[in-house]
């Protein structure tokens, strides 16, 4: 994890360790996912794509798309990285075209909160 860090973060980490930190870091905190029942879809441009799913005070990881995602976001992989980080502004990102939604906007918006919880 240290040399992660000293690289700047998870924008130099393989997007498959973004989200299995990402994971690790609910499950050892999940007082901020409370009440949240929800499966994210990630379409990262030539990253490939990733689920998670926070259910019951749980996150589970997946790659490609074995659930049916209630919220699907596409976006390139460096900029998966920053908003994962908190560097991108999820709505600014929205309203500038670099991050693209389908599905539920309720449950992006409230991955925005999320996000800011486990950083």
């Amino acid at each position: 994890m240290d040399e992660v860090q000293a690289k700047g973060g998870y924008i130099d980490m393989e997007i498959s360790s973004v989200f299995a930190e990402l994971t690790q870091k609910v499950n050892e905190n999940p007082e901020g996912i409370q009440g949240v029942n929800a499966i994210y879809q990630f379409d990262l441009d030539e990253g490939g794509t990733y689920q998670i799913q926070f259910a019951d005070g749980k996150a589970e990881q997946y790659e490609g798309t074995p659930l049916d995602a209630q919220c699907t976001m596409r976006l390139s992989e460096k900029n998966f990285a920053k908003l994962v980080q908190g560097e991108l502004n999820p709505t600014m990102a929205f309203m500038s075209g670099k991050l693209k939604i389908d599905g539920d906007l309720s449950l992006a918006m409230k991955l925005q909160s999320i996000l800011k919880n486990y950083q």
